[in-house]
C-alpha cells in the first residue's frame, strides 16, 4: 500500500498532504508559514505534530508543539514528534537476520503502530511507502540485539535502517517526519528503472544530514 491510498485501517499514513509539506524542508520552508493548529506564525525552523487519526503530520507552534507532549492531551488524537536523532554505524544485525525480514530493498524504517499494537515496516519506492509484512519473530530478535533503540516513543519515532553495499548496516532512530521526507525525496527525484543519479545523490545527501545531527550510540560511541 502507498502514502495516498486509503485502506481499512492497515496503513499508517494516508494523504499526501502532510508529506508534501515535509519534503520542503529538503530545500526551505517558506516565510509566513503558520501553525496547523492555531493559526499562530511559525519560524522556517519549527516542531512537527502527528495526527493519529488521520496519519499526517502538522507544523506546529511552539505553545502547541508542547502541549501535545502530553500523551493524555486530546485523548491521544495529536502528539507531538520527538527532536531526538541518535545513530549506530555498526549496530548487531546480519545478512541473514536481514534476509530473514523478507524486505526486497535496502532501506526500510520501522516504527510501533499504537491503532494496530503492532510493529510495521515501510520502505520507500517510486510510488510512495510500500508496506512490508514484518515476522515478528525475527524482528523480536533485532530488537533485542540494540537495546539502544528499545525505546522509541510508538508512532511518532522510528528505526530506520540502511543496508550498506558489503559493508554491513547502519541505524538511526529519527523523529518519523525525518521518515515521511525521506520518502517524499525517493517519490519526487525517482526516474525510470534504477531511480537516476538524481534521487541516489539525494539519499546521500539526506544520510550525511542524520548523520551529522545524530547522537552516536550503541557499537560506534
Amino acid at each position: 500500500m502507498t502514502i495516498g491510498e486509503a485502506g481499512p485501517g492497515s496503513s499508517p499514513f494516508t494523504g499526501l498532504a502532510g508529506l508534501e509539506r515535509l519534503v520542503r524542508p529538503v530545500a526551505k520552508i517558506r516565510p509566513g508559514e503558520r501553525c496547523e493548529l492555531c493559526g499562530e506564525p511559525v519560524p522556517d525552523e519549527h516542531s512537527h505534530v502527528a495526527d493519529l487519526e488521520h496519519r499526517s503530520v502538522m507544523c506546529a507552534c511552539r505553545a502547541c508543539y508542547l502541549l501535545f507532549t502530553h500523551r493524555g492531551a486530546s485523548a491521544g488524537k495529536y502528539r507531538a514528534i520527538p527532536d531526538r536523532y541518535r545513530y549506530d554505524p555498526s549496530p548487531q544485525l546480519t545478512d541473514m537476520q536481514w534476509d530473514e525480514l523478507q524486505i526486497p530493498v535496502k532501506l526500510a524504517f520501522f516504527f510501533h503502530n499504537s491503532t494496530l499494537e503492532t510493529d510495521v515496516c515501510f520502505y520507500p519506492g517510486p510510488g510512495g511507502a510500500m508496506e512490508s509484512e514484518l515476522p515478528l519473530d525475527a524482528w523480536s530478535n533485532v530488537v533485542a540485539g540494540n537495546p539502544e533503540f528499545g525505546d522509541l516513543a510508538p508512532d511518532v519515532e522510528a528505526l530506520l535502517v540502511q543496508r550498506r553495499d558489503g559493508d554491513g548496516f547502519e541505524f538511526f532512530g529519527v523523529p518519523i517526519d525525518a521518515c515521511y521526507e525521506l520518502v517524499g525525496l525517493v517519490r519526487l527525484n525517482w526516474k525510470g528503472f534504477d531511480g537516476g543519479q538524481e534521487v541516489w545523490r539525494e539519499l546521500g545527501d539526506f544520510f550525511d544530514r542524520l548523520r551529522e545531527r545524530s547522537t552516536v550510540v550503541g557499537g560506534g560511541a
